[in-house]
C-alpha cells in the first residue's frame, strides 16, 4: 500500500471528522455468506452522512443477473438507507491462487457440496460448475452504474 493511502487509511479510522471533507462515500468489499464483508462499520455511519451521495458495492463470483445477488443487494441495506444511498453488485470472479487458506478451503468445501447436491436446479449446476476453478468475469463496464450514480 502506498504511504499516503495507508496514512489516509489510519486518519479515517480514527475519526469521523475525516469524511466531512467528501462530497461522496463509496465503501466496496466482497459478498460473503450474503452480506458485504466489512461493511457493518460503514453502513452504521450512513446516517451522519445522509447530506453526501452514498454508495456500496460489492464484487462476487456470481454472474450478472442472478437471483441470489438480488437478494443480497435487497437485504444490505434498510428501508432507510434505501432513501438516501444504493447498492451495486460488480461481477468479479474467483481466484483461488490469491485466497487466504482459511477462506479457500471453506469455498472448495463449498464447492464439493455444490457438485455433490442431488436434484440441483440449472442455476446449481452452472454454479457448481463456476466455483470449482479460478475464473475472471471482471469487467469496466460495472463500474459505469456506479460512476453515474455519484455524478447525478
Amino acid at each position: 500500500m502506498q504511504e499516503s493511502a495507508l496514512h489516509s487509511r489510519m486518519q479515517a479510522k480514527k475519526k469521523d471528522s475525516y469524511f466531512e471533507q467528501y462530497d461522496a462515500l463509496v465503501y466496496g468489499g466482497f459478498i460473503m455468506a450474503g452480506s458485504i464483508n466489512k461493511s457493518k462499520w460503514f453502513l452504521e455511519k450512513t446516517n451522519q452522512w445522509r447530506n453526501k451521495k452514498l454508495a456500496v458495492f460489492c464484487v462476487g463470483a456470481s454472474p450478472e443477473g442472478a437471483k441470489e445477488i438480488d437478494t443480497v443487494l435487497h437485504n444490505v441495506l434498510t428501508d432507510e438507507q434505501c432513501e438516501y444511498m444504493k447498492a451495486f453488485y460488480c461481477p468479479g470472479g474467483l481466484r483461488y491462487e490469491t485466497m487466504p487458506t482459511g477462506l479457500k478451503l471453506a469455498m472448495k468445501a463449498f464447492a464439493s457440496l455444490m457438485r455433490k447436491k442431488k436434484n440441483k436446479t440449472e442455476d446449481e449446476k452452472a454454479m457448481a460448475e463456476m466455483i470449482s476453478h479460478s475464473y475472471d468475469i471482471a469487467d469496466h463496464k460495472y463500474i459505469t452504474p456506479i460512476v453515474e450514480y455519484l455524478m447525478s
